[in-house]
């Protein structure tokens, strides 16, 4: 069995309490009820969890039962593993709108209605003569840009106005114009299933993407329709649909290499984007050795997109670089029980100017994670020193890295410099 189940029952080493093996605990007095409802979302007896994730029975039955309130990470990443979902899906995401936005407000409806507009509705009317398709473009390729900023709230403010004038520009009566305005009305949809998928609706994120494929299909840029398929692939994970993700993905990535799709720097990150997802799809599936195979093809490959013909503006395309599949394969091996694997990726790793902010600090709350499963509670502390400098108010908010220092906190002798990010993060005595 590959990945994290070829160690051996994970609550083996938890009861031995070895001193190498690091020994801290998140405390979640949701997460038995947590565990319970998404085990019983995957269809699953307690009996079948504990065989896909190696964790006993037992170990299920006390938490679910509120008699065992918390759980080594290894443990909880064992459990995420079998249960097919995200580890902060397990620990409880952190709300996707900041401030006091909720879900389904009436900013989230007019994205609803914008996706979908009203059965028998007005058909879409041709822009007037004000209208500027390259300002169309911007304002998208804006929308992405806050997206990766992780301003959803923001996205979602302007999501309704661009995809209405999207729509529009879909029904221009210039063929070439048209073929331009469904390229653009594709990209706003899209951008509309990711933010669907951040706010938890992965159903409408899939019906969100399914109009931007059709879209595609009818649009000038022969790129679209592989990069929706990619955020298709990437909304099957996170259902849990890991086997389909896997073949979509696999199947876009093949077909663009077929073709001779690759040979320009902006197709190469678009079939890299693909590439990275299929091995995410892989890892979570627990073949981590197919999915380290296709992140050391990606990144061979990706020293390529610096030679070739670009088309000057990656807000639009997928993110592929020697730093970005770097950064994706730490996650991939801190993830799934290769923490040793993941500190010596990262060791002397140098990011390029386009590796998004975002990208940066998910590199460091992983190498953080790392040092804690190597035991190295004092290179965990240093670098999550850097990570509060880095984004402060990302490191407060997210769930898995409150739970790494209150692992750490845990631990009989606190390593120096604990106390000062115990009390930033508000969980410390």
């Amino acid at each position: 069995m590959n990945g994290p189940m070829a160690r051996g029952r994970v609550d083996t080493a938890e009861r031995r309490g070895s001193a190498a093996a690091y020994r801290g605990r998140v405390a979640n007095e949701d997460l038995g009820r947590t565990l319970r409802r998404l085990r019983r979302l995957a269809s699953l007896t307690q009996e079948e969890l504990a065989d896909r994730s190696r964790v006993s029975v037992d170990v299920i039955r006390q938490l679910e039962q509120g008699r065992k309130h918390s759980a080594r990470l290894p443990t909880l990443h064992a459990l995420a593993n079998g249960l097919g979902v995200e580890l902060t899906t397990l620990l409880g995401d952190p709300p996707g709108v900041a401030a006091t936005g909720e879900n389904d407000g009436p900013r989230f409806v007019a994205v609803r209605r914008a996706v979908m507009p009203v059965l028998w509705g007005p058909e879409p009317v041709p822009p007037g003569p004000g209208f500027s398709l390259n300002g169309l473009r911007e304002r998208i390729a804006d929308g992405w840009t806050r997206y990766h900023a992780a301003e959803f709230d923001s996205v979602m403010a302007v999501l309704p106005d661009i995809l209405t004038d999207a729509r529009a520009a879909a029904a221009s009566r210039d063929d070439t114009d048209r073929g331009a305005g469904f390229a653009a009305l594709g990209k706003a949809l899209q951008l509309a299933g990711h933010v669907a998928v951040r706010m938890g609706k992965t159903d409408l994120a899939l019906t969100s993407l399914e109009r931007a494929v059709d879209a595609a299909e009818r649009s000038s840029d022969p790129l679209l329709l592989p990069m929706i398929v990619n955020s298709t692939a990437w909304t099957y994970q996170r259902q849990g649909r890991l086997e389909d993700a896997l073949a979509v993905a696999l199947r876009a990535a093949d077909d663009m290499a077929g073709t001779g799709r690759t040979e320009t720097a902006d197709g190469l990150k678009v079939w890299g984007g693909l590439t990275m997802n299929a091995a995410t799809s892989a890892a979570r599936g627990g073949d981590y050795e197919r999915a380290a195979a296709m992140m050391e093809a990606a990144e061979r490959e990706a020293a390529r997109v610096a030679k070739l013909p670009d088309s000057g503006d990656n807000r639009m395309v997928s993110v592929f670089s020697p730093s970005s599949v770097r950064i994706e394969r730490v996650r991939l091996a801190v993830q799934y029980g290769h923490p040793n694997d993941a500190l010596a990726l990262a060791k002397g790793m140098r990011l390029s100017n386009d590796t998004p902010p975002s990208w940066r600090t998910w590199l460091l709350l992983d190498v953080a994670r790392a040092h804690t499963d190597t035991g190295d509670a004092a290179g965990a502390v240093k670098t999550l020193e850097s990570l509060r400098r880095v984004a402060p108010t990302w490191m407060r908010h997210h769930t898995l890295a409150v739970a790494v220092v209150r692992d750490l906190w845990a631990l009989p002798n606190h390593p120096a410099g604990l106390r000062p990010l115990a009390e930033f993060l508000g969980i410390c005595d």
